[in-house]
């Protein structure tokens, strides 16, 4: 059956041959799903093999890469009066319940967090 290009009238044939139609298919087509599958992980382990190779050669050439430089904390500068834990530093989008507030008439200065005057009590003295 391997190489022939026999075209077959469906309808002309028995139910028992089409079943056994269907089964020749079912089995040939599981085979060469399966030799496809292996020739594919063959070649994906073959890619794997590539990139670690060239990420070892990099490594080797290049220094390990730099960290990230740290920003200072950023303190929120707004708060939402109705859930004190809202709160916005001030940069990026402005979140949700500022943009509501503002839009109602609110005015951005109404939000502003207040930090306590500094402490300009004399210092401890040691006895």
């Amino acid at each position: 059956m391997v190489g022939t290009n026999r075209k077959y009238d469906f309808d002309a044939m028995t139910v028992d041959e089409l079943w056994q139609l269907h089964e020749r298919l079912s089995q040939v087509l599981s085979i060469r799903l399966t030799s496809e599958k292996r020739e594919l992980e063959k070649r994906l382990a073959q890619l794997r093999r590539e990139k670690e190779l060239r990420v070892s050669e990099s490594s080797e050439i290049n220094p390990a890469p730099r960290e990230r430089r740290k920003y200072p904390r950023v303190f929120p500068k707004y708060q939402n009066p109705n859930e004190p834990s809202e709160t916005w530093s001030g940069r990026g989008k402005q979140p949700r319940w500022l943009t509501a507030a503002l839009k109602t008439g609110h005015t951005i200065e109404e939000f502003v967090i207040h930090k306590a005057e500094p402490d300009h009590s004399p210092a401890r003295r040691r006895v």
